[in-house]
Order: C-alpha cells, then sequence, then structure tokens
C-alpha cells in the first residue's frame, strides 16, 4: 500500500500543478487580452502604425548611417523623432560592434525614459538583437558552439541549457527579443547560413527545436531570467536553387511539408512568440507578399497567434529587388495585407508614412491595423515590459561566469566530430613534437565564425579577452618546447610552405587546421564547396614529409576535403565551436576528453553529389544501374570515438500492430573498450512501399548514452504512428498499410502496419 501510494500521490500532484498552471495562464492570457483592447481603444493610427514599425539603432544614434561615432552615443533629437514623433515601437541591432552592459543598459534605459514619460500611453519599446549562439553582442557574455555544432552533440538536454544561458544573459543586457532560433533545414550545403542550422534532419532538427524554445522562454516569457524567441526564417529559406543566400527557391507545397514545416510547426507547438520571414522568394512569389504562406498556413492552420517580423528592409525588397510592387507604397500594402505584424524598415521612415497613408486612402483597413498591433502589445505585455522595461545589471551575478563558459566548453567538447582516426593515431601523446599550421591555428575569429561581436565576425578588436586558440591550447596542454608554429596558408594563399616542410621533418606529428573565413548571408556566398587549393596544397605538401597529419577543421558548412582525406591519418570536424574551442579541440586530440559528436548532415564526397541520407532509392542508382551511386565521404550520423561500441539483440515488441498501437523497440549497446565513452543510438525507419515514393530511411529516434567500459546498457524506443508519416500527394500528412523497416547500427528488423 505504502509503494502504491508513492506512485500515486506524486502522479497526482503533477497532474494537480499543471491544472493549476494552466488555469493561471488562461487567466493570465484573458487579463492580458482585456489590457491590450483597452489600450487599442485608446490609440490613434499614428500610435498603431508606430508599433509596427521597427529600426535600426544607427538611426537614432550619433554620426552617419553604418559609420557611427565613437564612443558610440545615442542622439537624442533623433531618438527624439522616433519614439515622440513617429511613436516607434521596436528597435534592433548593434551598432557595428559589442558593447558592454553598461552601455547596453545605458541605450536602453534611454528608450524606454523617453517612450514612457514622454508619449501620451507609455507604451514601452520591444528591443531585438541577433544572439545565436550566446550573447554574441555584449561584452564578457558566454558564447557557445553556433548552431550546427550543437545539433552535432545530438544531446537536446544541452541544447536547452545553451538557450536557458542564452536568454539569461540577453535579459541582463536589458533586451527581452532574442532573433533565435534559426530553423530553417541545412539541406543544401552551399548556402553561407548553414552553420545556423540543425542540420539536415527533420527528426533531429525537431528535438533541438523544441529543447531551444524551452530554454529561451520556459514556461512564462515574463521571468526576468527569459526572452521571447524568434523562429527563423518562415519558409523555405535555406533551400535556394542555386545556394546563394536571398535567392529563388522551388519548393512544391508536399516537399514544403515534408521537409521544411515541422520546425516551425515543433516551435509554434512549444509556444514560440515571434516569427520572422523568410527574405526570398518560392515558386516565384516573395514570401513577404505570400498570404497563403503568412495567413492561410501560419495562422488559419498552425495557429500561430504571436508576432510576425520582416527580415532587413524585405518590404523595400518587394519594391527594389522582387518587383512584384510597383512602388514602395504598393510593396507595404501587399506585406501587410499578406500578413505582416511589423516592418525590420529599418533605416527610416518611409514605411510609418506610407502606411499610414493607406490606412486613411481605406487601402490597409483599421481592422487589420488593430490585428497586428494587437500581437504587439500582447507580447509587450507577456514579456512584463509595462511592469518593468528594464532590467537591473545587479540582478544578474552569474553573467559570463565560469559555470556558463564550462557549459560552453561541455557543448564544444560534446560536438565536435572524429571523422577518421586510421591506425588510432589520436589520441596524441603529451610528449611528442607537434608542427601546428593552417589558418585556423591561431584564430580565434574562425572558431566562433560570424555573429560573434560583429556582423561577420572578422573584427579581432573585441574578441573575448583570455579565450585560448588551438595553437594556445595545445601550447597550454604539452608546452611550448614541443610545439613548433608555421602558418602554411591563409585561408586563400599558401605561406612558408617550405618552411612548414622544414620544421615537420623535426615532429613527430603535423596538426593542420583548416577551414574558412567568418561569414553570413550575402557576403558568404561561394561559387565552390571545395576547401581552398591553397589549403589542400599545404596538406600535399605535409605528406611528402611522411609524418603523421591530423586536419582539424573549422569551417561554416562541409567543404570538399576528397583531394586530401587519403593523405591523413586523423580527421576532426569542430565546425564552429565557440570560445572554448580551443581548449575543447586539443583535449580530444590528447585523450582528456572523449569525442562523442555525430554528423547533423551528409558530408559530401564531390561539389556535384549534395545527396541528403533520406534520399529516394532512384538516388542509389548509378549510371549502370548499381547502386552504389550515393557515396557521400561521411554519412549523416557518422562519428568516431576512442571507445568501441558494439550493437546486438534488435528487438520489436510487435511483428504486426494496428494503426494506433506503440511500438517498443530495443537494442543492447556494449563498450568493448577500456576507455568510458557516450554514444549516439540512431533509429531509423524505412516504409518499404508507399504511394509517394519514400525515403530510404528517416530518422524517427536516438537516445545519447555514457557507457562505462566494458559495460553494455540497453535503449528502448517508443515509436508511434506519429513517427511513420509521410505527406501524401493531396499534401495530407499519412501512416499507409504495409511493412516497414527499422535499422540500428547494422542490424535490422522488420513489422507490418494494417487495419
Amino acid at each position: 500500500m505504502n509503494h502504491l501510494l508513492r506512485i500515486i500521490f506524486p502522479a497526482f500532484f503533477l497532474v494537480f500543478f499543471s491544472c493549476q498552471n494552466e488555469k493561471l495562464n488562461s487567466s493570465k492570457s484573458t487579463e492580458i487580452e482585456k489590457k491590450v483592447n483597452e489600450l487599442l481603444s485608446k490609440m490613434t493610427i499614428e500610435e498603431k502604425v508606430g508599433q509596427m514599425t521597427q529600426l535600426n539603432i544607427d538611426v537614432i544614434s550619433k554620426g552617419e548611417l553604418y559609420k557611427l561615432e565613437e564612443p558610440h552615443q545615442l542622439d537624442s533629437q533623433k531618438l527624439n523623432k522616433a519614439i515622440v514623433d513617429y511613436k516607434v515601437g521596436s528597435i534592433l541591432n548593434c551598432g557595428s560592434h559589442t558593447y558592454s552592459r553598461e552601455h547596453w543598459h545605458d541605450i536602453i534605459n534611454q528608450i524606454q525614459n523617453l517612450a514612457k514619460n514622454k508619449t501620451r500611453l507609455g507604451i514601452p519599446v520591444l528591443y531585438g538583437i541577433d544572439a545565436i549562439h550566446g550573447v554574441n553582442y555584449t561584452e564578457g557574455g558566454t558564447l557557445f558552439p553556433q548552431q550546427l555544432a550543437q545539433a552535432a552533440t545530438w544531446n537536446p538536454g544541452l541544447v536547452e541549457k545553451i538557450a536557458s544561458v542564452t536568454a539569461y544573459e540577453v535579459r541582463a543586457s536589458g533586451i527581452p527579443w532574442n532573433f533565435s532560433p534559426v530553423l530553417d533545414l541545412g539541406r543544401q550545403p552551399l548556402w553561407s547560413r548553414f552553420f545556423e542550422t540543425y542540420g539536415e534532419d527533420v527528426y533531429l532538427a525537431k528535438s533541438m527545436t523544441s529543447a531551444a524554445i524551452k530554454g529561451y522562454q520556459g514556461t512564462d516569457v515574463s521571468d526576468q531570467n527569459k526572452v521571447a524567441a524568434c523562429m527563423k526564417h518562415f519558409l523555405g529559406y535555406s533551400f535556394s536553387l542555386s545556394g546563394k543566400d536571398r535567392t529563388p527557391a522551388w519548393i512544391p507545397e508536399r516537399e514544403l511539408r515534408e521537409y521544411f514545416l515541422p520546425t516551425f510547426k515543433t516551435a509554434i507547438d512549444a509556444g514560440a512568440k515571434t516569427v520572422m520571414i523568410n527574405s526570398g522568394e518560392i515558386n516565384g512569389v516573395p514570401v513577404h507578399a505570400n498570404h497563403d504562406i503568412l495567413t492561410t498556413l501560419l495562422r488559419d492552420e498552425l495557429h500561430f497567434k504571436g508576432v510576425a517580423v520582416t527580415d532587413w528592409e524585405d518590404i523595400i525588397k518587394l519594391y527594389k529587388i522582387h518587383r512584384v510592387a510597383s512602388s514602395l507604397k504598393e510593396a507595404v500594402k501587399i506585406a501587410i495585407m499578406a500578413g505582416i505584424d511589423m516592418s525590420m524598415v529599418p533605416n527610416d521612415y518611409e514605411f510609418s508614412d506610407l502606411l499610414l497613408q493607406l490606412v486613411k486612402e481605406k487601402q490597409v483597413s483599421e481592422e487589420r491595423i488593430n490585428e497586428a498591433v494587437a500581437r504587439i502589445l500582447t507580447l509587450k505585455f507577456e514579456l512584463g515590459l509595462f511592469e518593468k522595461s528594464i532590467t537591473n545589471i545587479k540582478d544578474y551575478p552569474d553573467f559570463g561566469s565560469k559555470k556558463f563558459s564550462d557549459l560552453s566548453y561541455e557543448a564544444a567538447s560534446e560536438s565536435i566530430t572524429l571523422l577518421k582516426n586510421e591506425n588510432n593515431c589520436l589520441p596524441l601523446s603529451k610528449d611528442k613534437r607537434v608542427l601546428v599550421c593552417g589558418p585556423s591555428a591561431n584564430s580565434l575569429n574562425i572558431l566562433n565564425g560570424a555573429w560573434t561581436h560583429t556582423w561577420q565576425g572578422v573584427n579581432t578588436n573585441y574578441n573575448t579577452k583570455n579565450k585560448s586558440t588551438i595553437l594556445k591550447a595545445i601550447t597550454n596542454k604539452i608546452g611550448t618546447s614541443r610545439v613548433d608554429y608555421v602558418e602554411g596558408s591563409s585561408i586563400f594563399e599558401e605561406k612558408n610552405v617550405e618552411q612548414a616542410i622544414k620544421v615537420a621533418q623535426k615532429c613527430d606529428y603535423i596538426i593542420a587546421c583548416l577551414g574558412e573565413n567568418p561569414c553570413t548571408e550575402k557576403p558568404g556566398d561561394i561559387e565552390d564547396l571545395t576547401l581552398p587549393a591553397a589549403q589542400l596544397n599545404l596538406i600535399k605538401a605535409l605528406a611528402k614529409t611522411r609524418k603523421p597529419i591530423i586536419i582539424v577543421l573549422a569551417e561554416n558548412r562541409p567543404r570538399i576535403i576528397n583531394d586530401i582525406v587519403d593523405k591523413v591519418q586523423g580527421i576532426l570536424l569542430a565546425y564552429l565551436p565557440g570560445d572554448e574551442g580551443g581548449k575543447a579541440i586539443t583535449d580530444i586530440l590528447y585523450g582528456d576528453i572523449n569525442p562523442s559528436g555525430k554528423l547533423p548532415f551528409t558530408y559530401p564526397r564531390y561539389t556535384g553529389s549534395l545527396v541528403p541520407y533520406d534520399h529516394k532509392y532512384s538516388e542509389k542508382l548509378d549510371i549502370h544501374f548499381g547502386e552504389n551511386a550515393f557515396n557521400p565521404q561521411f554519412p549523416f550520423g557518422y562519428g568516431l570515438s576512442y571507445s568501441s561500441f558494439e550493437y546486438s539483440n534488435l528487438e520489436v515488441s510487435h511483428d504486426t500492430l494496428k494503426m494506433n498501437d506503440t511500438l517498443t523497440v530495443r537494442v543492447t549497446v556494449k563498450n568493448n573498450s577500456k576507455i568510458r565513452g557516450k554514444e549516439v543510438v540512431e533509429l531509423f525507419m524505412s516504409d518499404l512501399y508507399a504511394s509517394i515514393t519514400p525515403s530510404v530511411k528517416k530518422l524517427v529516434a536516438f537516445n545519447k548514452v555514457l557507457i562505462n567500459e566494458g559495460s553494455s546498457t540497453i535503449v528502448s524506443f517508443k515509436i508511434t504512428k506519429s513517427d511513420l508519416t509521410f505527406i501524401d500527394s493531396k499534401n495530407q500528412s499519412i501512416v499507409e498499410e504495409g511493412d516497414f523497416e527499422i535499422s540500428v547500427a547494422n542490424l535490422k528488423q522488420k513489422f507490418t502496419i494494417n487495419n
């Protein structure tokens, strides 16, 4: 009986408090709705249009646009024009580079005090920032691995912690709105923002999405440690046909729903408060002008109730770039009527002037304006900005703390992926002499990537103090007497190659740190995925020394390395691991950390063969009708360990099951080595026959487990109907009767679904 009570009482209280929380949330929503309606009824059309306007901080700062005076200061006259005259409701961005927390608080205080004391209704301003891998625009904040590296951890719990710390440090900077996470699927490796995604797989990205939204927003976004998340970029932004940023995508609706919509639906179901819209076009229609996507799909079908904000200048681009509007005024009308709530204008007041004209001319209804403004006001109430529009620095004692940097180190350590370890050349012995070379060896900027202290992340003046490059971390690890450094090459140019060869002759190992410069958006467009020739040539030259070579790749996207894979003994993919990346890479090289990262994308072998892992059966066939056409350099989900794991006893609970039954899958994983290690157990499903050509396989579950040396564990999964669905020819999510196959590692089991 006592045992039964121990089971029942906790369950009872869990349900009880869950119900109580739902009642409180419902009551709070009703109260906010009442406040919003009351405030709306008092607002003039000018005040409403102002709420829909978002300006770049440069517009209210001293100096010219993009050429601000240093040290940065707000211009009181410009600020007054924005807040008092134009009643602007939102401001974004940093003025070119990282600021101290004190300066951020000074900025936010000036803005909010003016809004509160000098405007008729005292509506607070909503400030937004791109804090995409930590609070990257605040000095002393914690920089984490970029999103792609976070996905490589295959550890949603870790991603939730990262988002939670980021929220804490963003709010500590006085900012309540974070333009993150990026939920675009990384299925076009050429794309310059590939590193900002959670990889190519729907299920993995959905898992990380849920974790990130929970970490950013928690259960109550008014909590002074939380921020409003922003889903980016709705919808299909990452899959342009050319691979160039903001260029046309051609995505049939079925594929749009199968691959690119699920992460956004997951975020909406998790309560994401805001969404940023895709700057590009899909099937000939710019998304900012697409009522079917912005209203019919986003609002009517997905029931998103939050704020939809444009990306940078994207209403202007409807006129000047996409040319679906013959004037800026027409562009404003099209975007607002399509479903845009807030315009990231961001550099002038034309949007406000033109929207005001459109309303007065009855080309845009005030009802539509009220709808947008109600969403913006609701968010401001939910964030608690009416009660407390600025946070207090003293309330955030953990800002930039060691425990936060330790979390960043943990994330980097779990993300870094060992792709090759010929003859167990790794880990290295600490008493061996090494040559360290290559463009990413002594660059903190390359380890962090774009969106770090500056937009493109290339300015070294603002780097976090006392953080180690790879070279510095290796030197700290084994001592200066065992480390030689020759640059060997920059990103694009060979440098001192002969000297590198000469020095290498005296060393036991070569650690060549390769990669690409930080870049994102249009500046990151490239013509060729191949790693620049200078770096490939460096490896080919060093290979002639017959010294073992380990390459470390710090890159925004998979760069083709097929020419040198056979010339090196070890390959570590570091992605963009952040400020703690140098230390984490070094600790893996020397065995203080056992690598556990797994690829969140398919690493291509050739520039012309960019095929994801969940391809169709026809994509496996080569010109001779063999089945080896799909031949990536490294497959999705791949990653080596210093441990040796063996899989056995794959079991399913049913050979045949009904549509609504749950399938239990169990597999035994044994660590056959003498090294404790983490292993990602990946469960794939294959629908063997379907009315829409099925993928060869799809990830439906995973679990990262820590297994002691010589020990084994049983990993269990629950598979339901939702894991077996696909989008049919009518764009509906369905499951069909028939035969399925599950696979874990090299093990397979079949089962059948029928009614």
